[in-house]
């Protein structure tokens, strides 16, 4: 689960450390106070966008933290899938810098991708953001719905699908390039055979184009190669070191134990250059030029490196350029047959897609009855009332990587009224609870531990708000839940309560965020019962909300 969040330089804030605990922590404050930006530090935090508008005023950079614990053997081992390692203790740390030029993302100090980052990330936390409940009005949200739900039976499935789509349509691609006539089919083979011809004919050794460029170079500055070779072989036969011994044996008789190192050294030296005189006037004596061989390594240097400027420019892409030619060659001369293999193969194909896809969508109308219930189910837990729901899965006229089916929610909120598309009927207050009790219903399937909730409360009220409160704790028991909320109903099933709040200090706004203790979470469901004015009779009002809240949970 998320242990704790830090934030720094962000935006409002200056500075803010919470420390999130189990069940339900909601969050709550005044209207501006920057309950936003608490939520954006963690999808920031999580590889979602950021800029340097994002840093504090005044302020170089911004950073974030997000502390989770990792205990749970199989989330640890799916981690390590994706070459995560949490500490002994399930310590798992991911950070973020934000600077005006770039920003930085690390897990435990390692940089990561974003698109690594959100891998990683999308097992340990999901996000329900304002404006999520949105996507319901598209109909490809409804299939990865059912898939999320019935992910178990399907994942394996759906893999092979999108191999053995992959594949058909590569050879639906391969048959359309079949369109060549008669006359087309000879003037594409002559051209192959000349280019397969101009390869084989050159016969490119390995290693060959490095040699010849090494000679080349060599006989290219043949002249310069001379004059400083000369001009070595007469510094290294300059008297100055014989002198220099000479003049040390002639006193080496006086002090033998002081001189012996010079001497040494001098004597060392002389059989050096001795030894390198000797092999420079070796490789003076071996250093010839001749035009002929020069005007023969030049065309074949040119020859070859035409060659790879126009089939690949490597000599492995020369080789595999006439492998693909040789091929294609063998097509051509072959076409009528080909064609007819790429027709069976393709048949082959559909059939086997065919076979697979039919028996994914067994199973997802199979599964879809089953979520239809139990979504049906937590929508009349959420004050619903003779609400009709329905999961439609109607079949494609083709093809896609998920299989031929095509998937639709519907609902009918009113009685006597046939269920229609969401985007028909639902309004955005009602969007929100179909969204939440999909949730809902996921969470008791799905393994990921922590779930946000930005504003899940958006367009509801009264009885309604007191039933969506109750799902939350719901799935709180099962799965640690964040949620930021205006409702008092919502806040009062709080196991932590967190206060936002704005503020200006040595002339500068900065929000802060603290948990509140038992009194003072009493007090702040009375600012959002009672409004401007919190009577004596409005804090009854919410330690009454607040008792019943917990005799709620407790049941």
């Amino acid at each position: 689960m998320l242990l704790e969040l830090h934030v720094k330089n962000l935006a409002l804030i200056e500075k803010a450390d919470v420390e999130f605990g189990r069940g339900l922590n909601i969050l709550t404050g005044e209207t501006g106070a920057g309950k936003s930006i608490i939520i954006g530090s963690v999808n920031m935090a999580l590889g979602g966008k950021a800029s340097k508008d994002n840093i504090r005023q005044g302020a170089d950079s911004a950073y974030i933290e997000l502390l989770f614990s990792v205990t749970d053997p199989e989330k640890r081992q799916a981690l390590k899938a994706l070459d995560v390692e949490p500490d002994e203790d399930g310590t798992l740390i991911i950070s973020r810098k934000i600077m005006p030029s770039r920003s930085t993302m690390r897990i435990n100090d390692e940089t990561v991708t974003t698109s690594r980052l959100k891998a990683i990330t999308g097992l340990l936390l999901d996000i329900h953001g304002q404006h999520e409940h949105q996507s319901l009005l598209h109909k490809s949200r409804h299939l990865e719905i059912l898939d999320a739900y019935l992910n178990e039976e399907t994942h394996h499935i759906k893999e092979q699908i999108e191999e053995e789509y992959r594949r058909y349509q590569t050879l639906t691609k391969k048959l359309e390039s079949f369109t060549l006539d008669r006359e087309g089919q000879i003037r594409e083979a002559d051209f192959c055979r000349f280019e397969i011809e101009e390869i084989e004919d050159a016969a490119i050794k390995e290693g060959e184009e490095e040699e010849l460029a090494l000679q080349y170079r060599r006989y290219s500055h043949s002249r310069k190669i001379m004059e400083g070779l000369s001009a070595a072989y007469e510094a290294v036969h300059d008297d100055g070191i014989s002198r220099a011994l000479r003049e040390i044996d002639s006193i080496y008789q006086y002090d033998e134990e002081g001189l012996q190192n010079i001497r040494s050294q001098l004597g060392d030296l002389e059989n050096l250059l001795s030894d390198a005189g000797w092999e420079i006037s070796s490789y003076m004596d071996k250093m010839t030029f001749d035009e002929e061989s020069f005007r023969q390594i030049e065309e074949r240097l040119d020859r070859i490196r035409g060659l790879m400027a126009k089939y690949g420019g490597t000599l492995d892409m020369v080789v595999k350029n006439l492998e693909e030619k040789k091929k294609r060659l063998e097509e051509l001369e072959n076409y009528d047959q080909a064609r007819q293999e790429v027709e069976r193969d393709l048949e082959q194909s559909r059939n086997q897609l065919e076979k697979l896809c039919q028996h994914l969508s067994k199973i997802r109308k199979k599964g879809g009855e089953e979520l239809r219930g139990k979504i049906y189910q937590a929508l009349q837990d959420l004050n619903f009332i003779n609400v009709d729901f329905a999961i439609e899965i109607t079949k494609l006229s083709h093809f896609t990587a998920n299989g031929f089916d095509e998937v639709e929610f519907k609902i009918s909120a009113n009685p006597g009224e046939p269920a229609r598309p969401l985007k028909d009927v639902a309004s955005g207050g009602e969007l929100s609870r179909i969204m939440l009790a999909i949730k809902a219903v996921l969470a008791d399937t799905d393994q990921i531990p922590t779930l946000i909730f930005d504003e899940i409360d958006t367009g509801i009220s009264g009885r309604t708000a007191q039933k969506v409160s109750e799902k939350l704790s719901y799935i709180a028991k099962s799965h640690q839940v964040i949620c930021i909320t205006h409702l008092p109903q919502i806040a009062a099933m709080a196991d932590s309560h967190f206060e936002i709040a704005k503020a200006a200090k040595k002339g500068r706004t900065a929000t802060t965020i603290r948990r509140l203790e038992d009194e003072e979470a009493v007090r702040e469901l009375a600012r959002l019962l009672g409004g401007a004015e919190i009577t004596e009779t409005v804090l009854n009002n919410a330690a009454e909300m607040k008792k019943l809240a917990e005799q709620t949970k407790q049941g």
